[in-house]
């Protein structure tokens, strides 16, 4: 996507949340809940219309759709998912905020994508049947954990102390196990089988990032992880600039962070899950029941790799790191 592009996207995504007023009564009306911003999950939005797109629905032409970004204050979600309800949506999709629209229906279907494991979480009864109203893509943030260790672990074989990053206010977190949990969970377990120590930081603001790698330097932590959640997500030149500013090796879960100058990440490609759930969107368009959707898992996981970022950091990386990578940048 150029540059000129993606202006244009941007600018159209300002005014999403007016759009599903301007369009005829008689189109069916898909509610978007998500828990971040609109700005920057343009690309991924322009997947889930993709994916719309292939099962013979066009914003404008026969769906519209009616938008609410939380703008990550989590606590927002409920009053929107009411709103949306209120609307009488055909679907809501639910990207990160599966929670806020279950508690807010049981009838209208909606589809998520989420980084826990549903049928654990009590979403769905199971992957094969969900039952009632809800389906999905599990997006398996917090299991891939235990990968990104290893494959740090590779790249900085003396690192004892690895440090993990989490945000203890991630949407998911209602219930009795947070996906801040989980993923300090998974990872301690990683870690104790790989004979390493994790450092587990908190942080759900701007400041907290520069609290969490203080302490981080402070215990000596020789590599960190970032654990995969929406706010993180918008914080990657933070991120990004403290990881040089402090030369620590760090683990990412989107390559967009590693194009914009991280070190490394290894996650799903998020784009095609996005495109995937507009296809669901699409199937229950077309009168399939949510209960009967099979929920989604990902296909494609993508390792991708910052030689420039490496090379300013004094490491090398291994052969078999980069026999594996899926994105080099030079």
């Amino acid at each position: 996507m150029n540059r000129r592009q993606f202006i244009t996207l941007l600018g159209g995504a300002a005014a999403w949340p007016l759009a599903g007023h301007a369009q005829q009564p008689a189109m069916p009306l898909v509610g978007v809940l998500h828990s971040g911003s609109a700005a920057p999950f343009v690309p991924f939005m322009v997947a889930f219309r993709r994916g719309l797109e292939e099962a013979g629905f066009t914003e404008g032409r026969n769906v519209a759709f009616e938008y609410r970004w939380a703008e990550n204050q989590y606590d927002r979600l409920p009053a929107m998912a009411a709103e949306l309800v209120r609307r009488q949506p055909a679907a809501i999709y639910a990207g990160g905020s599966v929670r806020a629209a279950k508690a807010a229906t049981s009838t209208i279907p909606i589809v998520f994508t989420t980084g826990e494991d549903p049928v654990k979480a009590g979403l769905v009864a199971s992957l094969n049947r969900p039952g009632g109203n809800v389906t999905g893509i599990t997006l398996f943030f917090v299991e891939l954990g235990a990968k990104r260790l290893e494959l740090l672990r590779e790249l900085v074989p003396k690192a004892e102390v690895i440090g993990l990053l989490v945000n203890p206010r991630s949407p998911q977190g209602i219930g009795s196990n947070t996906e801040a949990e989980e993923h300090e969970r998974n990872a301690r377990a990683a870690a104790s089988m790989m004979k390493r120590q994790l450092v587990v930081v908190y942080a759900s603001t701007e400041g907290e990032i520069d609290e969490a790698f203080a302490a981080i330097v402070q215990q000596r932590a020789g590599a960190l992880i970032v654990a995969s959640d929406v706010f993180l997500s918008t914080r990657h030149d933070q991120l990004i600039a403290l990881a040089a500013r402090h030369a620590m090796p760090t683990m990412y879960f989107r390559s967009d962070a590693v194009i914009a100058g991280g070190l490394l990440s290894y996650g799903i490609d998020l784009a095609d899950s996005y495109r995937q759930t507009g296809g669901h969107i699409g199937r229950i368009l077309k009168g399939a029941k949510p209960g009967e959707l099979p929920v989604l898992q990902p296909t494609k996981f993508l390792l991708a790799i910052n030689l420039r970022t490496a090379k300013g950091l004094g490491l090398e990386i291994p052969d078999k790191l980069l026999a594996l990578a899926d994105e080099v940048i030079e």
